[in-house]
């Protein structure tokens, strides 16, 4: 599981290098539809997977996988703070997006469209470019 969680983990950071949090947030949802596509929709989230499968005779796997989705969510809760966003703000958007992400990719399987990535990839870019025309940048912190 940490190898899957680092992989992915480093689709994040790729994203997360651009400087514009939108951009950052729509070039990780663009890796995701490639991934799909490319995977002939074979390609998922292996940590949604053991999540949903884990039961109670292996709690540590489901620490695993909250352990790497939490880091997921401070990897983008931090890049819009660094862009002008309350602390508690950008939590809750990390938390969303990444819940938007594993869910569209599932229901992008189950589908074999993309259609359901894109469509969540534009309602976030909306719901960012909003959030952040609210809070100007908050310029580099100390």
């Amino acid at each position: 599981m940490a190898l899957a969680g680092d992989f992915i983990a480093g689709l994040i950071d790729a994203a997360l290098r651009v400087e514009d949090p939108v951009a950052a947030v729509d070039a990780f949802f663009a890796l995701w539809r490639d991934q799909l596509a490319e995977s002939g929709f074979r390609a998922g989230c292996p940590i949604a997977t053991v999540a949903a499968e884990t039961n109670d005779d292996a709690p540590q796997l489901a620490r695993s996988a909250a352990a790497v989705f939490a880091r997921r969510q401070e990897a983008l809760a931090d890049l819009f703070v660094r862009h002008g966003v309350t602390e508690q703000r950008s939590r809750r958007l990390g938390v969303f997006i990444i819940a938007a992400v594993e869910g569209a990719v599932i229901t992008c399987r189950a589908e074999q469209s993309t259609a359901p990535l894109e469509a969540a990839t534009t309602e976030i870019h909306g719901l960012l470019t909003h959030v952040l025309h609210e809070h100007p940048k908050a310029g580099p912190q100390p």
